[in-house]
């Protein structure tokens, strides 16, 4: 059994409530500027690509999206979305 990337989950997590709700990058910068965290575009795509960024980012953008529940039951190992980030 290979171990979980849980850098490459939280990101692809996030990765997939955007593109659920259609919202670009741009859009994300300008959701956060309203709620007061200032981001720019060149620094989430940095995020993003490496796959790595604090929870309270997560949150942040979790709080500015309108995420109000997370499906963790999609981290088993029997699950398709956990397969692909192993």
């Amino acid at each position: 059994m290979k171990k979980l990337d849980w850098n490459k989950i939280a990101s692809g997590i996030l990765k997939a409530e955007l593109k659920r709700r259609d919202i670009s990058y741009e859009e994300l910068v300008a959701m956060l500027e309203k709620i007061g965290v200032h981001e720019t575009h060149a620094s989430i795509a940095n995020k993003m690509a490496r796959g790595a960024f604090q929870f309270a980012f997560f949150l942040q953008c979790a709080k500015a999206v309108g995420i109000k529940n997370l499906r963790l039951d999609e981290l088993d190992e029997g699950n398709f979305f956990a397969k692909k980030l192993l």
